[in-house]
């Protein structure tokens, strides 16, 4: 949604949370598309967090990506787990910027496509500001560095509110993601800020970074909330 001239930009809500399991922020994001549809709570939500170590399966994923089985997965400290988002496989850890907006596309003049590539652009000028020259391929959505992956994403819609989001590699271990064929492909090769750039990416400055970048990409400004405040909506 573009902002006409010297008008305010909509106020989004914002919630930043600690490295958090998957399955308590997927339970979260189904609560606030719940009141959203139900119409409890009108307020865009966008979750910007880290996820505990995870491999996600989107509704095109498969099992046959995984190139170890769940038990040797547990052994590492990985969960699988299986969700509505669109795409693949790919791997979730500690020092991967995660962005979740709950958003009502009717309400905001998206369609579904055109709001995957806002998406795309918000990881492109993030991107950038760290000094990481970042595109799309035609090998599949997300964001890359030459072939290679730096940043993917996934979204569901329920009844026109989008969910799910992105994930952006800061600065992260990668070797999980030799554990899956990302994004069903066996041939790519994953990257993240902190390999393309050469230097350290704290995850504190990368999260402020990310608040900035996204009321530019998206026009709005984002309204800080905490958990309890949130609760209170949702109630």
């Amino acid at each position: 949604m573009d902002t006409l001239a010297g008008a305010s930009p909509p106020e989004w809500l914002c919630l930043e949370l600690p490295p958090a399991g998957y399955a308590e922020v997927h339970a979260l994001q189904q609560r606030v598309v719940a009141a959203r549809i139900e119409g409890r709570m009108a307020d865009e939500l966008v979750l910007v967090l880290e996820h505990l170590p995870v491999i996600t399966l989107g509704r095109r994923g498969s099992r046959a990506h995984l190139c170890l089985d769940p038990s040797q997965l547990a052994a590492r400290g990985v969960s699988v787990a299986e969700t509505e988002r669109g795409g693949d496989v790919t791997f979730h850890g500690p020092g991967q910027l995660v962005i979740y907006p709950i958003v009502d596309l009717r309400r905001n003049g998206f369609g579904v496509a055109a709001y995957v590539e806002r998406l795309e652009e918000l990881m492109i000028a993030l991107a950038a500001e760290w000094g990481v020259v970042a595109g799309r391929d035609p090998r599949g959505r997300g964001v890359w560095v030459g072939r290679r992956k730096l940043g993917s994403l996934g979204v569901a819609v329920r009844r026109g509110v989008a969910f799910h989001g992105l994930a952006l590699n800061g600065d992260m271990e990668m070797a999980p993601f030799g554990w899956i064929h990302p994004c069903g492909l066996p041939d790519v090769t994953m990257t993240s800020l902190a390999m393309e750039n050469g230097t350290p990416v704290p995850m504190a400055d990368l999260r402020c970074s990310a608040r900035r970048t996204f009321e530019t990409t998206f026009a709005c400004r984002l309204v800080q909330i905490d958990l309890q405040a949130l609760e209170r909506r949702l109630r």
